[in-house]
């Protein structure tokens, strides 16, 4: 039986406006009605792109609530929980499961690498000690460290783990993991040139950086896939290649907060050790959002 998704469609890892050296409580409920206005499925928090990793709890703790509160029930709200630290993970859902998420998006752990084993000693210790339904995120572009499908497999039994967000390029090794979830874990891409090759294995939609730029287009292409234009989602994915490799040309979401702020959507502040992009990447950005009709020359 097939797993019932969280969400489908196109769910924005919302950037964390800052201002100040703070969280821009109103840019956060400016970006968040963007959202819903503009057909964007669900909404992650703190989530890689959202810069968790430079915020303090109490600062992780402010953004998720208040975009729960402008979400309205709207829309799911996903709340980023991962760590390197199998009992910061715990920790932090704690903090974070009555605030009104859907559920909790874990990456792999980072630095302090671990094997397979390891892998699942940790997801299985998350999902016996907290409460919110578990997205497991396999980035090993990020991370180096990839979950493979036996491990999968094993997790998916528990019942705990209802998605994987996938952000690898191994299209084959993907379609091992499918087969390994059964139809027991929803599959979403975790890469914006990806979300048409996945969409066509079976994923239900995209957990996108793209999307903090162009809302209704992510939701269009995902939709138009869903109604069965296939060809329109495809042309739709060739489109945005050039946009999607200006936003990802230095480390994100660097790029992405400088394009959001030359639509004046929030601020490009940015938190060290990540600075302001280079002349470069801001050509490429302009470019490449004229050439899509985003940005009036």
């Amino acid at each position: 039986m097939k797993h019932e998704p969280l969400f489908r469609g196109s769910a924005v890892a919302l950037v964390t406006p800052l201002k100040g050296g703070k969280a821009d409580v109103e840019a956060i409920h400016r970006l968040v009605e963007m959202h819903v206005d503009n057909g964007t499925a669900a909404i992650v928090a703190c989530g890689t792109t959202g810069e968790p990793a430079t915020l303090t709890p109490d600062e992780r703790e402010l953004v998720i609530r208040e975009v729960v509160a402008a979400a309205r029930g709207r829309v799911p709200v996903i709340c980023g929980t991962g760590s390197n630290c199998t009992q910061t993970v715990i920790d932090t859902e704690r903090r974070y499961r009555s605030l009104g998420c859907a559920a909790q998006l874990v990456v792999t752990p980072y630095y302090n690498k671990t094997t397979q084993e390891g892998l699942y000693a940790h997801f299985m210790a998350v999902a016996e000690h907290t409460e919110l339904p578990i997205v497991l995120y396999n980035v090993p572009g990020r991370t180096g460290l990839d979950i493979a499908p036996e491990t999968i497999d094993r997790l998916a039994e528990s019942g705990r783990f209802v998605a994987l967000k996938e952000s690898s390029y191994d299209l084959p090794r993907v379609m091992e993991k499918i087969s390994a979830m059964r139809g027991r874990l929803t599959l979403y891409s975790g890469n914006d040139d990806m979300i048409y090759p996945l969409l066509a294995l079976g994923a239900e939609g995209v957990i996108s950086v793209l999307a903090n730029v162009a809302p209704a287009y992510v939701s269009g292409m995902t939709g138009a896939y869903f109604c069965g234009n296939t060809d329109q989602a495809l042309a739709m994915q060739t489109e945005c290649l050039p946009l999607v490799r200006a936003l990802f040309s230095e480390v994100s979401p660097i790029p992405c907060k400088y394009a959001m702020e030359l639509l004046g959507l929030c601020g490009g502040e940015l938190r060290l050790p990540l600075i302001g992009a280079g002349e470069a990447t801001r050509r490429k950005l302009r470019e490449a959002l004229v050439q899509m009709g985003i940005l009036i020359a």
